[in-house]
């Protein structure tokens, strides 16, 4: 099962006991500010969970997997993820 936003914002309703719409609009201004840094080409930085960064994709050769016709991907920004050490390790813990 995907966690989705309407998790987190009902984990955050029951957990705070916060109204729901103040529970939507706390996780809206998040994710609007972490968008909005994004776009700015910044990194943003969430200690014990990880990183999301901007990086630059060249242009490529590609091809069109249905009709194996030979085209070229322009280059483009990509959002990357990059995950703490902290997480990764209470990720692998077993048990």
């Amino acid at each position: 099962m995907t966690f989705t936003k309407n998790h987190i914002i009902s984990a955050l309703h029951n957990q705070l006991e916060l109204p729901k719409t103040k529970s939507t609009e706390l996780v809206e201004s998040l994710l609007e500010i972490i968008k909005r840094t994004l776009e700015n080409g910044e990194d943003v930085l969430i200690s014990g969970f990880g990183k999301f960064s901007v990086k630059r994709k060249n242009e490529r050769r590609g091809r069109n997997p249905q009709t194996g016709e030979d085209l070229v991907l322009g280059s483009r920004r990509v959002v990357t993820f990059r995950c703490s050490p902290v997480l990764r390790d209470k990720i692998n813990r077993e048990g």
